[in-house]
């Protein structure tokens, strides 16, 4: 059986699918781009901000699984170009204790959805 997660602290979904979808314990996430959930627009100032807006709406989409960052077990992250690596890692890592961070890969991608240079989804489990 499985539940889906929906809110409205973060961007709607642009296609068929939902935000996150839970089965049992295990919530699986869409990947979010930098969509602001407000204004619907992109948030793409620099590579920080974007990545920044991705992790913003990660944690409502988990919050609203009643979960945090501290349940997550594997992430990938997309992105549209390497050079940008670390300064996507370094704003990832302000989100996991790295004692406990998650699993993750990381991989670069031709495009991404409307272009932009980041996506993330996350598996976590209560």
């Amino acid at each position: 059986m499985k539940t889906i997660i929906q809110t409205s602290k973060a961007p709607q979904p642009i296609g068929p699918y939902n935000q996150a979808v839970l089965s049992g314990n295990t919530l699986y996430t869409s990947g979010q781009i930098a969509l602001d959930p407000v204004t619907g627009e992109l948030v793409l100032d620099s590579i920080e901000t974007e990545t920044k807006q991705v992790m913003e709406n990660m944690k409502e989409v988990l919050a609203a699984a009643d979960m945090t960052f501290e349940h997550v077990i594997k992430t990938s992250i997309f992105i549209s170009d390497m050079h940008n690596f670390a300064k996507i890692n370094e704003v990832y890592g302000t989100y996991f204790k790295e004692e406990t961070a998650p699993a993750r890969e990381t991989v670069e991608v031709a495009n991404l959805p409307k272009f932009v240079n980041v996506e993330i989804s996350m598996i976590a489990v209560k």
